[in-house]
C-alpha cells in the first residue's frame, strides 16, 4: 500500500510531517479483530503463525475506540460528557510528531513523499530518517515508562470512580507503541540501502556482485520504496510564510484542503517549540 506523505516547513525550523487522508484506502475491517475475550481467546489458541501481541494490541484498540464512541455521545452535562472533555484536553497535548508516526501502519510499502520545490530532496530525506530515527528512540523509552506505570493506576480501580489514570495510561501505551512500529517501518522505507538500490537499478554500469549485495541487504522492501515529489504549488504556498509567526491559518488550511490533510495536527507543529 502507497502512503502519501506531506513535508514542509511552517515555522522557522519546525516542519510539518503528515500523511494526507486518502479515502480509497480503508483501514482493517473491524470485523476481523476479536470484539470479546471468548473470541480473543479462541483466536490466539488456534492460530499459531499469527502475531499474538498484535492480535491483543487490536482488541485493546478495538475495545478503546467504542469506549470513547461512548463518552462522546454522552448527553451534555453527564459525567461522561465531562470525561469526554478532559480526553479532548489530554489529546491536544499529543505530540503531532507522534500522530504522523502512528499513521505510518504496517501496510504501508511504499512512500510518496511531496515536497515544495525549492528544498533540496537530500534535505527532505535527511529529515524523514531524523524524524523517524528520533522516534524509534523516544517511543521505545516512554513505552516502557507507560508499562511501568499500568500496575500503579490499575490499583485506582478501587475507588468508586471511573478509573480515568489507567485508561489514559493504557491509551499511552498503545499509541507509544503504534508510534515505535511506525517509526521503525519509516526508517526502513527510506534508509540508505533503500537508495542504493533504485540508484543501482537505474545504472547499467553497476558490478554484479554490488547488485547482488543491494538486493540481499532489501530483500525485505520493493524495487522503488519511495519516491520523492517536488511540488511547486506547495512551494508557492509556503512562501507566503512571515519571518516571525510562520505559515498563516488561512495559508495551512488551503495547504491542509489541497493535500487532504489534519488541519489541526498542522497547526500543532507551527505552535510547538
Amino acid at each position: 500500500m502507497r502512503a502519501r506523505l506531506v513535508v514542509f516547513p511552517v515555522k522557522g525550523r519546525n516542519w510539518c510531517f503528515s500523511r494526507s487522508i486518502d479515502p480509497l484506502v480503508s483501514e482493517p475491517a473491524s470485523s476481523l479483530t476479536p470484539s470479546t475475550f471468548k473470541q480473543l481467546w479462541h483466536r490466539v489458541s488456534s492460530s499459531k503463525n499469527s502475531n499474538h501481541l498484535e492480535l491483543l494490541t487490536d482488541f485493546i484498540s478495538l475495545k478503546m475506540n467504542r469506549a470513547w464512541v461512548g463518552l462522546e455521545t454522552a448527553p451534555q452535562g453527564s459525567l461522561k460528557n465531562k470525561i469526554h472533555g478532559l480526553g479532548l484536553k489530554l489529546l491536544a497535548r499529543v505530540k503531532p510528531s507522534e500522530i504522523f508516526l502512528k499513521s505510518i501502519s504496517k501496510e504501508v510499502t511504499n512512500l510518496e513523499v511531496n515536497y515544495p520545490s525549492s528544498l533540496n530532496a537530500r534535505l527532505v530525506r535527511r529529515r524523514l530518517r531524523h524524524i523517524a530515527r528520533r522516534g524509534t528512540i523516544i517511543h521505545k523509552n516512554y513505552l516502557y515508562g507507560s508499562v511501568s506505570l499500568l500496575p500503579l493506576t490499575f490499583a485506582f480501580s478501587v475507588l468508586p470512580l471511573p478509573n480515568i489514570p489507567f485508561f489514559w495510561i493504557l491509551f499511552r501505551t498503545y499509541s507509544h507503541w503504534r508510534a515505535l512500529q511506525g517509526s521503525e517501518k519509516l526508517l526502513l522505507l527510506v534508509s540508505d540501502h533503500s537508495q542504493s538500490q533504485n540508484l543501482a537499478a537505474s545504472n547499467t554500469k553497476a558490478s554484479a556482485d554490488e547488485g547482488n549485495r543491494s538486493e540481499n541487504e532489501t530483500n525485505k522492501l520493493p524495487a522503488s520504496s519511495w519516491v520523492l515529489k517536488p511540488s511547486s504549488e506547495l512551494d508557492e504556498l509556503v512562501r507566503r510564510t512571515d519571518k516571525d509567526d510562520g505559515l498563516s491559518k488561512c495559508v495551512i488550511s488551503e495547504i491542509c484542503k489541497i493535500y487532504k490533510l489534519q488541519t489541526i495536527d498542522v497547526l500543532k507543529y507551527r505552535d510547538s517549540m
